[in-house]
C-alpha cells in the first residue's frame, strides 16, 4: 500500500515513538541506552525525519512493551514519495557527511553557476512569475554553502557527458559552468567523474540517483523522475543503489581525464560564444 494511502506517517509513527516513551516515563537518552540506539537516531525518529531498521523497531517493541506494535507499522514507512518532490532530500543533504550524486542530464543543483541556474529554473513546463523563481534561486545557490567547510561534506558528482554536451543558456553560461565545476575539482573539494557517451548502457542509465551518508544514522538514497523524487531507508534499497553507482563509476573516466575533458568542452563553448559575438 502506497504511504499517501495509509493514515500512519512517518510523523504520526514518531509522535507514536514519543509518547509511548514518556508514559514509560523513560528520556531519549534512557531509551537510547536500553536499546541500543542511539539518541539522536531516536531523536530523530520521534521527529518523523528517519525511518527505523527493522532491529529498531523491534528493540523498541521490546524496550517499550507494546507487542509487535512497532514492527508492524513499520511497512508503511518503506519507500515514502516526496510530495514536494526535493523537500526531505534537502533537509538530508544539509546534514550529510559524504554525498555521491550521477546526474543523466543536467548539472547538479549543488555545482550549478547563479545564470546556468537562473535559465533552468526559467526553462519549466509551468511558468513562474520572477519572485517565485528568484526565492528558488536563492534556495538553490544557498545549497552550496555547504562547501564552505573543506572537510564536510565529500561530494563526488558523476556526471553523464550529454551534461556537459547539452548547451543550457548557450555556450557563454556553459564555459562558466564548466569552469566552474573545473575549478572546484581542481581545489580538491569536490572530486568530478564524467560518464562518457563511450559507455553506452550502464547500471544507472535509468536516471539521478544521490547517495547520502551520515555520522551517526544509517545511509539513504534519493531517486529522482519528472516532477517526483523517492527517499530510500531501506537497507537493501540503498544497497543496490550503491552498488549500481559504483558500477557506473567503473565506465566513468578518472576524475583527471574529467577535469581535463570539462576545461576542453569550456573552451570550446567558448570560442564558439566569441564567434556568435562576432561574425
Amino acid at each position: 500500500m502506497a504511504i499517501e494511502d495509509n493514515p500512519v506517517s512517518r510523523e504520526k509513527y514518531g509522535k507514536e515513538l514519543k509518547r509511548r516513551r514518556e508514559e514509560m516515563g523513560l528520556t531519549q537518552e534512557e531509551l537510547s541506552e536500553i536499546t541500543i540506539i542511539s539518541r539522536t537516531h531516536i531523536a530523530h525518529m520521534e521527529a518523523g525525519r528517519r525511518r527505523p531498521t527493522l532491529d529498531d523497531a523491534r528493540r523498541l517493541d521490546v524496550a517499550l512493551g507494546r507487542g509487535n506494535f512497532f514492527e508492524e507499522f513499520l511497512p508503511t514507512l518503506d519507500g515514502k514519495v516526496v510530495a514536494e518532490h526535493f523537500k526531505e532530500a534537502l533537509e538530508f543533504e544539509g546534514q550529510a557527511t559524504a554525498i555521491r550524486e550521477y546526474a543523466p542530464k543536467l548539472v547538479p543543483g549543488l555545482l550549478q553557476t547563479e545564470e546556468y541556474a537562473r535559465e533552468v529554473l526559467n526553462s519549466g513546463a509551468a511558468p513562474k512569475s520572477n519572485e517565485e523563481r528568484d526565492k528558488l534561486l536563492g534556495t538553490r545557490l544557498g545549497r552550496a554553502r555547504i562547501f564552505d567547510n573543506f572537510d564536510s561534506p565529500l561530494f563526488w558528482a558523476m556526471l553523464d557527458e550529454s551534461v556537459i554536451r547539452r548547451p543550457i543558456g548557450g555556450p557563454g553560461v556553459m564555459c562558466r559552468q564548466l569552469r566552474h565545476i573545473a575549478d572546484l575539482g581542481d581545489s580538491r573539494r569536490i572530486r568530478v567523474h564524467v560518464l562518457p557517451f563511450s559507455a553506452g548502457f550502464h547500471s544507472l542509465v535509468e536516471g539521478l540517483v544521490k547517495l547520502m551518508w551520515f555520522n551517526e544514522l544509517p545511509p539513504i538514497a534519493y531517486t529522482e523522475g519528472l516532477k517526483s523524487g523517492r527517499v530510500w531507508e531501506i537497507p537493501s534499497v540503498v544497497r543496490q543503489c550503491q552498488v549500481a553507482y559504483d558500477h557506473a563509476l567503473g565506465d566513468a573516466l578518472s576524475h583527471r581525464k574529467s577535469l581535463a575533458l570539462l576545461r576542453s568542452v569550456a573552451e570550446d563553448y567558448e570560442h564558439e560564444a566569441l564567434q556568435a559575438d562576432h561574425p
